[in-house]
């Protein structure tokens, strides 16, 4: 089992910035690749970012590219959403996700576990 806590969101203006956190508990954080995603009142739950095992693909939502980035320590246990010039439709509960076979990382179903969430709002 592989526990996933995110951490970092809040309140953000337009154009700021906010880096969200997982911290991940299991036994070997780098066997699994990490995904975000987020869910905002009323819409379907949408892929934002994933990454590899070893941190060195990335792959991005349509609606993030260039904004936001996703990254790994796996010293630390821990992956990273950096979000750059967030905008008011980016608000959304953010989720941190975990695939132990790390194939086709922006399909929910992919993914073996799933962080609480949490809440970010941008204000424009």
């Amino acid at each position: 089992q592989v526990q996933l806590v995110e951490s970092g969101g809040g309140l953000v203006q337009a154009g700021g910035s906010l880096r969200l956190s997982c911290a991940a508990s299991g036994r070997t954080f780098s066997r699994y690749a990490m995904g975000w995603f987020r869910q905002a009142p009323g819409k379907e739950r949408e892929f934002v970012a994933g990454i590899s095992r070893s941190g060195t693909s990335t792959v991005y939502g349509d609606s993030v590219k260039g904004r936001f980035t996703i990254s790994r320590d796996n010293a630390k246990n821990t992956v990273y959403l950096q979000m750059n010039s967030p905008k008011p439709e980016d608000t959304a509960v953010y989720y941190c996700a975990a695939s132990y076979v790390g194939s086709e990382v922006t399909t929910k179903g992919t993914y073996n576990y799933w962080g609480q969430g949490t809440q970010v709002t941008v204000s424009s």
